[in-house]
């Protein structure tokens, strides 16, 4: 079936293209712009929307979540058309990502599957509390651990053979959380991180602290799955720690709605190891930000708080605030994701692409709070209304 959303505000993923014309057919943006237009002359689609007055802009990308039963639908209903997945057990990824490959009122689904961390080391010491609740008994596995960097390629294998499309490693003593963990050393974490590019992998680190920032780019990572949050505003550390995270190409998932809720949850600063942690963030992603770090919108949602889909919308505007413009900010959430993690059919609007897509009442690309304004998603093509 052909559709043709007429005289739409398009944000094509980078940049808004002004008013105009867009068609999608079997899954896929066919026509764009004045192809749209001419497309359309003396040939009448299946369906028209009116895009009027609206802003039609890609599927969004959560580039830091942990998906449980439920979340891909929620994302969904909010736009996003896309998780990255930061940490899941085995066999729930199994269930997930069938979903995610043959459902359309879901959200699409990409995973590092099981993280790797110290033996007893960080989120280990979750699982207990979710076991039971969100986490069905008999899906919870044990975990698999390096205890010799050797073990480094092995490790990144039975990875692969999980189904992870990229590896996310642990870099965190506890500090943050107020308790004390084992840490990954950077022997591990080099070797790790060695095996994962062997093997063709992006790598992600979890790290909060600028210590543990340090300790991952030592390593050679990718990505940063978190901004740090120990430094507070104009610390002449965060300069330099922004200046070589771009010299060294690295990207962040922001994950400002997490230090957000995180902030909530400790309210006595005495209980909080960092208890200025959210304006530390804040200040650090400023920085990152005047350095021309690549920002990745992500919101590390779960079945909690930030909640899955709306706390996209919530990052978006806490980024605004922080000071990246409004198309600033729907590229973190689009454009930007989908390039670093090598994503390339989707989250632009292009001839060829996959349509996943979205349409907001009002102007996104001047005030991202029309988010929260749907109307429609497209998911490879299928519309679901609101």
């Amino acid at each position: 079936m052909r559709t043709t959303i007429r005289g739409a505000h398009v944000f094509d993923g980078e940049r808004a293209l002004g008013v105009t014309d867009v068609v999608l057919e079997d899954g896929l943006i066919t026509a764009v712009g004045a192809a749209a237009s001419d497309n359309a002359v003396g040939d009448t689609a299946d369906m028209e929307v009116d895009g009027r007055g609206r802003t039609l802009l890609p599927g969004l990308i959560d580039a830091h979540t942990h998906v449980f039963d439920g979340s891909l639908a929620e994302a969904l209903r909010y736009g996003v058309t896309t998780e990255l997945d930061m940490f899941c057990l085995p066999r729930p990824l199994a269930r997930h990502r069938w979903s995610a490959d043959h459902r359309d009122d879901v959200a699409d689904l990409r995973s590092a599957g099981t993280i790797a961390t110290a033996p007893g080391g960080h989120p280990t010491q979750l699982l207990a509390a979710l076991t039971g609740t969100v986490l069905d008994p008999s899906e919870v596995t044990a975990i698999d651990h390096v205890t010799d960097p050797a073990q480094a390629p092995a490790f990144v294998k039975a990875r692969l053979a999980e189904g992870a499309d990229y590896l996310k490693l642990v870099l965190d003593d506890g500090t943050t959380h107020g308790t004390d963990l084992p840490l990954l050393t950077p022997p591990f974490a080099a070797a790790l991180t060695s095996a994962a590019h062997e093997a063709g992998l992006l790598v992600i680190a979890h790290a909060i602290t600028a210590a543990q920032v340090d300790s991952a780019l030592d390593a050679g990572v990718d990505g940063l799955a978190h901004v740090w949050a120990d430094l507070p505003a104009g610390d002449q550390g965060s300069l330099r720690l922004a200046e070589r995270v771009r010299a060294q190409g690295v990207f962040v998932v922001t994950t400002l709605a997490y230090f957000e809720a995180v902030s909530a949850q400790q309210p006595d600063a005495t209980a909080c190891p960092h208890p200025g942690h959210y304006a530390n963030a804040v200040g650090a992603l400023r920085v990152l930000h005047r350095a021309g770090v690549p920002l990745l919108a992500g919101t590390d949602a779960t079945p909690f708080a930030p909640a899955h889909g709306v706390g996209l919308h919530r990052e978006l505007r806490l980024l605004t605030e922080a000071g990246l413009g409004a198309e600033q900010a729907l590229a973190a959430a689009t454009g930007v994701p989908a390039r670093h993690f090598g994503l390339t059919d989707r989250s632009r609007i292009a001839p060829g692409l996959r349509a996943d897509l979205l349409l907001v009442e009002g102007d996104a690309t001047r005030d991202v709070s029309a988010l929260g304004s749907l109307t429609s998603v497209w998911r490879r093509g299928v519309r679901h209304d609101h």
